[in-house]
């Protein structure tokens, strides 16, 4: 017996006597209760109720891998070579960055070390959010990568729309957003032969149904999916994300971020907008004005379009 036996039991929020836990379990209720006490260590709030036993109030969405490829289109399937849920993890990507190949899809209930662009900590609480990587292998170098984090967001955000969450809208080069307010994140890295054959990772960080307790931790405006009216499980959002990312990923080299490039501008919550732009070297404020063929930044300033390409470049609204 492991916590993930105990969860599977306790994911119905209905209350389970230790006796009954004992029982399904196989094992003594001084076992049970010791594995009880571990569920703190996940930040989970396990309620007690002398004569009922113990619920976890609310019950979880856990993943169930079997029920996310039961969900994929055959077209979408094929391209996954290997498919792993892991209870806790340091991060996704990590992992597939060591150990991911070709086609590899990895997700969690938890990171322990997850992170976003620029290095920043990605809040990953147990079993509420997603936190899904898939490592793909690409012939044309990093030049035939242009653009693939904004046409990631495109998939991400049509596969929200399409389990009837509206107004979901996307932040260059990688945030997605809703009415301001962070709802995700995209996260690529690469290894390999920047001109030749090369290894991405991309990540993809959603908040679903966000804890009290975890939201402290985030610096910005945030919301998750539930607050949008998302009933749909995670299983059901995986399962609708990768129907459209895999089989993005597998034709991209062929038309690269221009088939995309519309749909992107669609979603773009910074058009028209008066922002800047800064790196390390330098700040440009201008007005949001789209993105270039290859996913490059397109700002007005002063009457002029100058492109800005992603790395350590932030864009911001003016205050």
């Amino acid at each position: 017996m492991n916590v993930v036996d105990i969860l599977s039991v306790l994911a119905d929020g209905e209350f389970h006597s230790g006796e009954e836990l004992g029982q399904a379990m196989g094992v003594s209720r001084t076992a049970v209760w010791k594995h009880l006490r571990k569920l703190d260590d996940l930040g989970l709030e396990l309620e007690s109720v002398k004569g009922r036993g113990y619920r976890l109030q609310g019950g979880l969405d856990l993943l169930n891998q079997e029920a996310i490829l039961r969900e994929l289109t055959e077209s979408s399937a094929e391209f996954v070579s290997r498919f792993e849920i892991f209870n806790s993890i340091e991060s996704t990507n990590s992992y597939l960055l060591e150990q991911g190949s070709h086609g590899h899809v990895c997700m969690a209930e938890q990171q322990l070390a997850g992170r976003g662009r620029r290095g920043r900590a990605w809040v990953s609480p147990f079993a509420k959010n997603i936190y899904l990587s898939v490592s793909w292998t690409f012939q044309g170098g990093a030049q035939s990568l242009e653009g693939l984090s904004l046409a990631v967001g495109v998939a991400v955000a049509e596969a929200i729309g399409s389990l009837g969450v509206e107004g979901v809208q996307l932040k260059w080069p990688n945030d997605v957003l809703h009415n301001g307010r962070k709802l995700g994140g995209i996260l690529l890295e690469m290894s390999g032969d920047v001109s030749g054959e090369c290894k991405l990772v991309l990540g993809i960080g959603l908040n679903v149904k966000m804890p009290d307790a975890g939201s402290r931790d985030i610096d910005q405006a945030w919301v998750d999916l539930s607050q949008l009216g998302m009933k749909a499980s995670r299983n059901h959002l995986a399962a609708a994300i990768l129907d459209r990312l895999m089989p993005m990923l597998a034709s991209y080299d062929k038309g690269g971020f221009l088939n995309y490039k519309d749909r992107w501008q669609s979603l773009d919550a910074f058009f028209g907008k008066e922002v800047y732009v800064s790196s390390a070297q330098q700040r440009t404020e201008g007005v949001a004005n789209g993105v270039a063929d290859s996913g490059a930044l397109r700002l007005l300033v002063d009457g002029a379009v100058q492109e800005f390409s992603g790395g350590e470049v932030s864009l911001r609204l003016m205050p």
